[in-house]
């Protein structure tokens, strides 16, 4: 592509750092959302469409940043057109839902990419990396934490609806684990919660077990708190033959991006001299230009979908639930013979 042509749908929080990336690249950006769209293109100096076909006419990728209940409907109608889509995460809200619109991208011979920035951040692609080379052996136990302030606005919290803390913020370790130790074949999930506001619970806690193909266990702890909960992220890793250990409170800030997030607290700080977001968005126009795999596929956002969706099923009845990754991927229609 010589001209890199994006549309940016939506312009709340997480938008700010997908324009950053996006300005960044150099690409020529177009913004449509119901609410701020004006006061985003202002910013960063991109336009407004008027409507929604016209910001798809005027776009090569569409860059999803919306609510998770958006997130299909709005990449089906972009892949029908034709257009390449980056989606924030998680791809969708159900596990038949995300097929459906990898199977649409692969029937109509565009990519895919589903936004799995923390695959991005230099210290996690450092552990991946370790891993792979069989520096601690086999990975035994995996052990994920993430926390810090609830963020404000009220579907983040309508499960019903595709919200909830499992899909939409532990989904970043549930895809780690399933990076860092293959495919999982059983989840169990716990939670607690704390109410004193109809639509956002002051506190909410979550613990998911992952039981691995290869029989490791990952333990992945997720919290949204109250007001000024500091944002932490940690990551331990036991293996064979040695260990592995990562906490954000060890990694030194050295970028300023805008304080233009609106308070929300469930954004990590910046702490990185280049944004892991512009990391991403690099690796999926190159990914495009090159014709090669990015380091996330369309596949690893359908199977983070299906283990967070294991883990809510597994909230809701209190049991383990069993997995078959290998059949969540397979296209709609050979899942349904299967299943036939």
């Amino acid at each position: 592509m010589n001209t890199l042509r994006v549309g940016l749908i939506g312009a709340g929080g997480i938008s700010r750092v997908h324009a950053d990336g996006w300005r960044a690249l150099g690409a020529t950006v177009t913004v449509y959302s119901h609410e701020g769209a004006q006061a985003l293109a202002d910013a960063y100096g991109f336009s407004v469409a008027p409507a929604l076909d016209a910001l798809i006419a005027a776009s090569d990728i569409v860059d999803i940043v919306t609510p998770t209940p958006s997130h299909a409907p709005l990449a089906l109608t972009a892949i029908r057109a034709g257009k390449h889509v980056v989606c924030e995460k998680p791809l969708a809200g159900s596990t038949d839902e995300a097929r459906a619109v990898v199977d649409a991208a692969r029937a109509a011979g565009v990519r895919l990419f589903p936004a799995h920035v923390v695959r991005y951040f230099p210290e996690y692609a450092q552990v991946r990396q370790q891993v792979a080379s069989g520096r601690i052996g086999e990975p035994a136990v995996l052990r994920f934490v993430r926390g810090g302030e609830a963020p404000r606005a009220g579907w983040f919290h309508d499960e019903s609806a595709g919200g909830g803390i499992v899909r939409d913020q532990m989904i970043h370790d549930l895809d780690q684990a399933l990076w860092l130790a293959g495919d999982v074949v059983r989840v169990y999930a716990v939670r607690s919660r704390r109410v004193v506001d109809a639509v956002a619970p002051d506190a909410v806690t979550a613990h998911v077990v992952l039981t691995h193909a290869n029989g490791a266990l990952s333990h992945v702890q997720g919290s949204w708190g109250p007001r000024g909960m500091l944002f932490r992220t940690s990551a331990d890793i036991a293996g064979s033959a040695g260990t592995l250990a990562i906490d954000s409170r060890d990694t030194p800030s050295t970028v300023d991006i805008p304080a233009a997030h609106d308070g929300d607290g469930y954004l990590p700080p910046p702490t990185h001299a280049v944004s892991p977001y512009t990391a991403q968005l690099r690796d999926y126009v190159a990914a495009i230009a090159e014709g090669r795999d990015a380091r996330v596929t369309a596949e690893d956002g359908i199977r983070a979908v299906a283990v967070a969706e294991a883990a809510m099923e597994s909230l809701r009845t209190g049991a383990p639930v069993e997995l078959d990754l290998a059949a969540a991927v397979l296209p709609l229609a050979a899942a349904e013979a299967v299943g036939a």
